[in-house]
């Protein structure tokens, strides 16, 4: 049975792995999210760090994009299994940031589905060979 559990080990806190991350790394959209991610040998047990980001450009009160990471990392500890499967599969581990980029707040439900998108992705972009 999956763990739906989102401890502070699969958060990524490093500054520099997230600027390295924008610089060089993988990028994809699905509305209302855009994935920046990394591969890369991570020292943590699990096989993906994750960081959640709603801009402060877009959402000017801190009480609303608390609210929206909040809504996010909860509907990516929902689907983080598929995602942790598929990765132990290949042994890779990854640095995963995902931010919010829509300019209206949407209800959780569509949230949820743009995660299962994003997953969903993902399986075709880890299983297709590197160029």
């Amino acid at each position: 049975m999956p763990s739906y559990t989102f401890g502070k080990n699969e958060k990524l806190c490093s500054q520099k792995l997230i600027g390295e991350m924008f610089l060089s790394g993988n990028s994809f959209l699905c509305y209302p999210l855009k994935v920046v991610w990394k591969s890369e040998l991570l020292l943590t047990p699990f096989p993906a760090q994750v960081v959640f980001s709603v801009p402060k450009r877009l959402y000017k009160r801190a009480h609303d994009r608390n609210l929206l990471k909040r809504q996010l990392r909860e509907t990516y500890r929902y689907r983080k299994h598929e995602l942790y499967q598929l990765l132990e599969q290949k042994e890779q581990k990854i640095a995963l940031m995902i931010v919010y980029i829509a300019k209206e707040k949407l209800e959780f439900s569509q949230l949820e589905l743009a995660m299962t998108k994003i997953m969903v992705r993902f399986k075709k972009v880890l299983e297709t060979p590197p160029v």
